[in-house]
């Protein structure tokens, strides 16, 4: 008898969650730090006014998170329910639960890929050329959750200079953020700042894609006062996730709406991303096993 009241307890609640997410009013996105807040909340309006469209809620509540961590603590916490993330923070949560959220969508570049760099961009007065150039001088980070901005630099820079970071550069920093970390090295405050980027197109453009490429949109930097002084291998691009206690059903809703985003409203699209893609493809948990992997040898959480 005892056994049959769990289940029956168990099969209850398990139902009040399937009606609480069909029910759903609001409907919570995280957006990562790394921008200022009055450009992520204005390139993510046009979103918001989709969703409430497409899905009758009743609230679309816009979260622009002061880091990374606010945004990756939202969705394991469960006050968030979705967010597009760098692979590194899709990793930082799959290590503490695999269970919180499931990857739907990944962007695609135009030249096909999904896939994008790290890149290193330093003043062209500064006289480096190279990362082989760059030995005791400065380097900056964006943010500790960030693939681009601190995982693939710590882990990738040092097979091209045949030393860790933090001994073949005088200092290493955290800037803030991707915006925060390329402003400070335009402004000279460090040597070289390691960004997200396509990596294809025109330099002259800030590529395709990319914390660069925005700048450049709205003229924060002058691309011809710059130089890339590294790249990295090709890292893959990051998930649009959905919270799983709002179950299978919705998954594949906002799976549908995000596939026909780009062809519904372009510039929404290109808003949201920061650039120029194809579109969206679908992606699976396990494309992400190798930044998993590198996280927790690097980091470890």
């Amino acid at each position: 008898m005892l056994k049959k009241a769990l289940f029956a307890a168990t099969a209850l609640f398990a139902l009040a969650g399937v009606s609480h997410a069909a029910d759903l009013k609001e409907f919570r996105v995280g957006i990562l730090g790394g921008e200022n807040e009055a450009d992520r909340l204005r390139n993510y309006a046009c979103l918001a006014d989709h969703l409430k469209t497409e899905f009758g809620f009743e609230k679309v509540s816009l979260f622009p998170a002061a880091d990374y961590d606010g945004v990756i603590q939202g969705l394991l916490g469960g006050t968030l329910d979705f967010a597009e993330l760098g692979a590194s923070g899709y990793a930082a949560i799959a290590i503490k639960d695999d269970k919180a959220v499931t990857p739907i969508l990944t962007t695609v570049q135009k030249d096909g890929s999904t896939g994008y760099h790290s890149i290193g961009l330093a003043l062209k007065s500064s006289g480096i050329k190279d990362i082989k150039d760059a030995k005791g001088k400065k380097l900056g980070y964006a943010d500790p959750d960030s693939t681009s901005g601190y995982l693939i630099p710590l882990t990738q820079i040092p097979k091209d200079t045949g030393m860790p970071n933090d001994q073949y550069f005088a200092s290493t920093q955290f800037n803030g953020g991707h915006e925060n970390n390329l402003l400070a090295a335009y402004d000279g405050k460090v040597d070289i700042a390691v960004d997200d980027s396509s990596g294809i197109g025109d330099f002259k453009d800030g590529y395709t894609s990319g914390t660069f490429r925005k700048a450049v949109d709205k003229g924060t930097v002058d691309p011809n006062k710059l130089v890339e002084v590294w790249r990295s291998p090709l890292i893959p691009n990051g998930p649009l996730v959905v919270r799983n206690e709002l179950g299978a059903d919705w998954q594949a809703k906002l799976t549908d709406f995000f596939m026909k985003l780009p062809e519904k409203d372009a510039k929404c699209f290109a808003a949201i991303e920061g650039g120029d893609y194809q579109g969206y493809t679908k992606v699976q948990a396990d494309f992400y096993n190798a930044i998993i992997d590198a996280r927790k040898a690097a980091i470890g959480g």
